[in-house]
């Protein structure tokens, strides 16, 4: 009786309000069962735009077409960075070391020697590589970072990769990236490791941003593996390769139904 009266007494406008302070996670687990009403309410497309605007994913000038709206705003709360200490403030953490060649990896603080400053100044640090191959990884578990199969399977966010790196301006180098999704399995559904870009002696040591967009890609993505580094071309003693720092791996909600793949590119910053 109590909510039939609440029902009856509630405007639907009012009803959609409240629920737009509710949790998420609430709405779906304990609101959403209550009853048919509810649950018809929490289905709309209407609510989960809503909470985008209430929360900040979207502003009211809005204009771009969202094929799902609930998924859109579970992507835009999960959204972060997925690949820890990016910008080397903690050292070497978190990195799988694949290759240490010559005096290995090393973390310095920018500019640096030969260097120039980082676009952003957030950013602070950076690691550097040696005179011979130094490659360094992360694997991203993406169900242990809240992403589900079926969210990955049915909606295939896009998955944005960006990598910055800089060579020094006394030395010539080799920069590499490579960026994989994966099965539970570990197989390679698609790929990214475009051709090793090489640097010359007396360079203006520019700090360039490579970034590449997953988009419609096979369903069964459950691993993102991200690899990068590189090496000098002068065979030097110390650390005269490639830098690298401010790494990300994004996973952001489609904004129209049909997005066109994209493919990586190089910009200088």
């Amino acid at each position: 009786m109590a909510l039939v009266g609440i029902n009856r007494l509630m405007p639907m406008p009012i009803l959609l309000e409240v629920f737009t302070h509710v949790p998420a996670q609430q709405l779906l687990l304990r609101c959403r069962p209550v009853c048919s009403l509810w649950r018809d309410l929490i289905n709309t497309a209407t609510l989960w735009k809503l909470k985008s605007l209430r929360d900040g994913f979207i502003t009211e000038d809005w204009d771009q077409p969202v094929a799902d709206w609930k998924s859109f705003y579970f992507l835009c709360i999960l959204r972060r960075n997925l690949l820890r200490n990016p910008c080397a403030e903690e050292g070497m953490t978190a990195w799988h070391i694949d290759a240490n060649g010559g005096d290995e990896w090393k973390v310095e603080s920018l500019p640096g020697a030969y260097g120039t400053d980082f676009p952003s100044p957030h950013v602070r640090n950076y690691f550097s590589t040696s005179y011979e191959f130094c490659l360094k990884s992360q694997m991203v578990n993406l169900k242990a970072e809240g992403y589900s199969e079926e969210l990955m399977d049915e909606v295939r966010p896009d998955i944005v990769v960006t990598d910055w790196y800089a060579g020094r301006a006394d030395c010539g180098c080799t920069y590499r990236i490579r960026v994989q999704l994966l099965s539970a399995d570990y197989i390679a559904l698609a790929s990214f490791e475009p051709p090793p870009v090489t640097i010359p002696q007396w360079n203006d040591a520019t700090w360039t941003e490579v970034t590449h967009t997953f988009s419609d890609y096979p369903r069964g993505v459950r691993h993102i593996l991200f690899q990068h580094g590189g090496k000098d071309t002068q065979f030097w003693a110390g650390w005269y390769g490639p830098r690298v720092t401010n790494s990300s791996i994004v996973i952001s909600p489609k904004v129209t139904r049909n997005p066109a793949p994209s493919t990586g590119r190089h910009r200088a910053r």
